[in-house]
């Protein structure tokens, strides 16, 4: 089945954002052999996007396309269910059965490591990325202070997961803190869990 962009120019700017992390390169390492890896992790970054915009929020700068923040946030168990199937069904038809095998395995296994110290109500962050060009320039904090404050009124805490120790400094500026790191067996790679309570109202890019 063709695959229909929407967001292609920031699923390229994330691809490249994320090419050190262990979900994405256990991910790219998954699909088959009948596709280009890059493509089809282009792919996902946009399905992801969708995802986010449909279910969840999805910050886009401004006028430019070197980056994103996606997030999820508590929806009732048929939306649920239906943003899981769609989700699935995304992996077997663009990536192949075996990185749908490795998806659900690798989040399965984070769900109950960080369901150890998180829960459902939680907003959770669950990608943001800038091109290599743009990070490090401030612009990071763009993509996460409007969904921050948003949280923050409807009283909800957030989190994250990270694979990338270099990370943790910056979300520390917005407040988020380290809560519990765990090993995950299907990357054969540590992680953190970082917390940022509701209200806390630091935001230092």
């Amino acid at each position: 089945m063709k695959f229909s962009f929407h967001y292609q120019a920031h699923a390229e700017a994330l691809y490249y954002a994320l090419t050190e992390d262990a979900f994405y390169i256990t991910m790219e390492a998954s699909v088959d052999n009948k596709r280009s890896p890059r493509e089809a992790m282009i792919k996902y970054m946009d399905y992801s996007m969708q995802e986010a915009a449909a279910y969840g929020e999805l910050i886009l700068p401004t006028g430019h396309t070197y980056g994103a923040s996606l997030w999820s946030r508590p929806i009732d168990e048929k939306k649920e269910a239906e943003r899981d199937r769609l989700k699935e069904a995304f992996l077997f038809r663009q990536m192949g059965e075996k990185s749908l095998e490795t998806y659900r395995n690798i989040v399965d296994s984070m769900s109950l490591l960080s369901g150890q110290v998180v829960d459902k109500s939680f907003w959770y962050l669950s990608i943001l990325g800038l091109h290599p060009s743009c990070q490090g320039k401030g612009r990071g904090g763009s993509l996460l202070v409007d969904v921050l404050q948003k949280a923050d009124r409807h009283g909800a805490d957030t989190y994250l997961e990270t694979f990338t120790p270099r990370n943790i400094s910056f979300y520390e500026r917005f407040s988020f803190q380290t809560v519990a790191d765990f090993h995950e067996p299907n990357t054969n790679a540590r992680y953190w869990v970082m917390v940022r309570k509701k209200n806390t109202h630091h935001f230092r890019d």
